[in-house]
């Protein structure tokens, strides 16, 4: 009788681990980086695209798609499709790129970009690695005081379901 027991025991143990595991792996493939190389970077992203998302570049102020853009919805990575920025985060800054005063969290990563003589914080997707724009601190003091000056061809729009 022991023996059964301890057999069912062993079982049970063994199975628990097994579905835990399960879970784990699952969770890591949700928010798994997206590892591509310069070519593939290339071929998926249109030519201003990549400049910016893969080569730090900025859109021309005024010119973006999303800079006077105020629809209902949600923005997600123009390289890769995570979701960054709600609509009610966007405000006018009348900075000339699209202005969010707060992302989604944990879709964006920060770091210092000391470029052109100036000391800021760059933002990019956390899933891939593009290059968003930077984040401010002169953005609405009634919300975040954030403002994440974000460039239009790194970010697509989607509108919300009706």
């Amino acid at each position: 009788m022991k023996n059964v027991i301890l057999l069912l025991v062993a079982v049970f143990t063994f199975s628990s681990c097994q579905s835990q595991e399960k879970k784990e792996v699952s969770r890591k493939e949700n928010t798994a980086k997206i590892q591509k190389t310069d070519a593939e970077w290339k071929k998926e992203l249109t030519p201003e695209q990549y400049e910016v998302l893969r080569k730090k570049g900025t859109e021309r102020a005024f010119t973006g798609e999303y800079y006077n853009h105020f629809e209902k919805g949600k923005y997600v990575c123009a390289a890769c499709g995570n979701v960054l920025f709600n609509s009610d985060a966007k405000f006018d800054s009348d900075c000339g790129w699209p202005s969010f005063d707060q992302a989604i969290k944990g879709s964006v990563i920060y770091k210092e970009d000391i470029s052109f003589g100036m000391v800021r914080t760059e933002v990019m997707c956390a899933k891939c690695g593009g290059h968003l724009g930077h984040v401010f601190d002169d953005g609405p003091k009634a919300t975040t005081g954030k403002r994440f000056c974000t460039n239009s061809v790194s970010i697509k729009f989607e509108p919300a379901k009706k």
